[in-house]
């Protein structure tokens, strides 16, 4: 697949530079789309429902798709549903739909762990999909829309479901937590007990070429992760030493810090940061060999040095 053209949604975003990048050098032509227009290298495009893609999409012969409504931090959209359905349902409906009339052979789709019901077990993809999030719903009905034109068409589709994402340039909940960090906020984490499964950004572009290129990928769908662990005081400890900031981790039980959440209605929020989420790579591992190529502390120790650089 060497020397052909990708579409690349989402480019101008977080995630979208670092695998354009990754995807150049792997020797793809890259036609990118984003919200910014950078001096016509970058076409800017909406997408939903209505989205023209036939000119953008026309003369490529793959696309991956990460352009999309993310979680929100302060929901202000009326019916939240309604507009993550808008973005992520109907929008990767329409781009499928152009690429196979285009004759695209393979789209890679950015998809997430929210598509799962959440378990106290190491997740893998023989776990019961259902989402419990406006935004995880989204992304499910997207992945169904996925395999039926999937299979009307042929289109070849690659799913990739990642947690959280971090490195240089991470925004959300992640940059959040390096202000935290670097300001040596005391926290109240101090006795969480928990592990959860993050991926770097340059893991995760790696993922994505893999799912491109591999032959084995087509019309499958795979948990991607970094390959350690992390519990959530561990990861402050590390973000804050990389940072040269103390880590003030106050030692409050687990059960206080979800009582005062449910009272203030932050339980998801809460949840996010000391409940457990680990994630099994052994799939996508067996089936397309790809094993993460950045360790998280190495990964960690970028996103800390591009935070206070």
């Amino acid at each position: 697949m060497h020397g052909r053209t990708v579409l690349v949604t989402g480019a101008s975003g977080f995630v979208g530079r670092v695998v354009c990048d990754a995807l150049e050098q792997r020797g793809w032509r890259v036609r990118a789309t984003g919200y910014r227009n950078t001096g016509g290298a970058m076409q800017s495009v909406a997408i939903g429902s209505g989205t023209d893609w036939s000119d953008i999409i026309n003369g490529c012969d793959a696309v991956v798709h990460l352009a999309g409504r993310a979680h929100v931090l302060r929901e202000v959209a009326p019916d939240p549903l309604a507009a993550f359905r808008e973005v992520n349902t109907e929008g990767t409906r329409t781009l499928a739909s152009a690429a196979a009339v285009a004759g695209v052979q393979r789209l890679v789709f950015l998809s997430s762990v929210a598509v799962h019901k959440p378990t106290a077990q190491v997740l893998d993809e023989n776990q019961t999909l259902g989402a419990s999030t406006p935004y995880g719903l989204s992304k499910l009905e997207a992945e169904a829309a996925l395999r039926v034109i999937a299979g009307q068409t042929g289109l070849e589709v690659a799913v990739l479901r990642a947690p959280l994402v971090y490195g240089p340039g991470v925004g959300a909940r992640f940059l959040q937590l390096l202000r935290w960090c670097r300001a040596g906020v005391p926290m109240p984490f101090g006795a969480v007990r928990n592990q959860r499964s993050f991926i770097g950004v340059r893991n995760l572009a790696d993922a994505v070429c893999v799912a491109l290129e591999h032959p084995g990928a087509a019309n499958r769908s795979y948990l991607v992760a970094d390959r350690e662990v992390i519990s959530t005081p561990e990861l402050m400890r590390q973000l804050a030493r990389s940072m040269g900031s103390p880590a003030r981790l106050l030692p409050v039980h687990a059960s206080l810090l979800r009582l005062m959440a449910r009272s203030a209605g932050k339980e998801l929020e809460l949840e996010r940061l000391i409940g457990s989420l680990v994630v099994s790579t052994r799939l996508i591992r067996d089936e397309l060999g790809w094993f993460p190529p950045v360790s998280l502390h190495d990964g960690l120790a970028e996103t800390a040095a591009w935070y206070v650089a």
